[in-house]
């Protein structure tokens, strides 16, 4: 007997999803994207399947910007396990070296200072990162280690919330492009040691909280109707950025690729802008070109939802 899957659906929104440790970030969202039955969703970064926490899901036109959770700045709560060493810098891989554990708090901290602020980071083998467009961790599977070039990042924070050796839990708030495995192994080499990651949560990226987050075992108890109404607006993803409101004439010239002659002195030029509708309903973003005095659209909405 044949079962007819039930069609899926246009849905619009982002799904701050809480994924669970031991699945993909693509597992996670092929999980969420059955649940909804929507016909487009994508993620806004990679978290390792070792890890858990917050992995925004956008459906439909919230992938349209995605990638301004990309560039946004990170939170992350790491188990360290101090004095051993592994292949991958986590608990996923075998044990290569080992080295003192008897390290003091003080001397924690002090290796935690040096690593605030602006560093430069050698992103690690076992990373996404691509090669040739292969996936670094595909070479490294392999034995094979490439040179790769220190990246600008930057720590804002590192608070230690358990100290007892071998093991320590830092909480980091980071800049995008940050390998906390890496920050990890830095902190313990600074120590004339070693270490590894056991655990790591990322509890916040840009303005979202993984305490607003709904695990997949939450939202499968739940229904469609139920689940819907999880779902935040498109611009959510870009509520960072200023705003204006247009008139629909002016919608319509951006929607048809016309630049909106607008004379602002309060508009910044090198960040987009928000676009909206009189009624409030979001049309996109575009850039404020100063001497032009002209507004030029950089990603619409396709659609054009009813205003909430």
């Amino acid at each position: 007997m044949q079962h007819n899957k039930p069609p899926k659906r246009r849905i619009h929104g982002v799904l701050l999803l809480d994924k669970h440790t031991g699945i993909s970030s693509n597992g996670a969202l092929q999980q969420a994207k059955r649940l909804y039955r929507a016909e487009k969703a994508g993620h806004t970064g990679v978290l390792d399947p070792l890890a858990n926490g917050l992995l925004p899901v956008c459906f439909g036109e919230a992938a349209k910007f995605a990638q301004y959770l990309l560039d946004a700045d990170k939170a992350y709560t790491a188990t360290l396990k101090l004095g051993e060493a592994t292949t991958t810098g986590d608990a996923e891989g075998e044990i290569i070296a080992r080295g003192n554990a008897d390290i003091s708090l003080s001397a924690f901290q002090a290796a935690c200072s040096a690593f605030t602020g602006k560093i430069r980071q050698v992103p690690p083998m076992f990373s996404a990162l691509k090669h040739a467009g292969k996936p670094l961790y595909e070479y490294a599977r392999q034995g094979i280690t490439l040179e790769r070039k220190a990246r600008d990042i930057e720590i804002y924070r590192i608070r230690i919330a358990h100290f007892q050796p071998p093991v320590a839990v830092i909480e980091v708030e980071c800049s995008k492009g940050t390998y906390i495995r890496t920050l990890a192994e830095d902190i313990a080499k600074h120590l004339n040691t070693v270490a590894h990651l056991t655990a790591l949560r990322r509890t916040r990226t840009a303005g979202f909280s993984v305490d607003n987050g709904y695990t997949p075992a939450r939202l499968n108890e739940l229904s469609e109707t139920e689940r819907d109404a999880l779902l935040l607006p498109c611009d959510a993803l870009v509520q960072h950025f200023p705003q204006t409101v247009l008139s629909e004439s002016d919608i319509r010239k951006l929607q048809f690729g016309q630049n909106v002659t607008i004379i602002s002195g309060s508009l910044p030029e090198h960040e987009p802008i928000r676009i909206y509708a009189a009624d409030g309903v979001f049309i996109g973003l575009a850039q404020y070109l100063h001497r032009q005095h002209i507004l030029k659209a950089v990603r619409l909405m396709s659609s054009r939802p009813a205003a909430n």
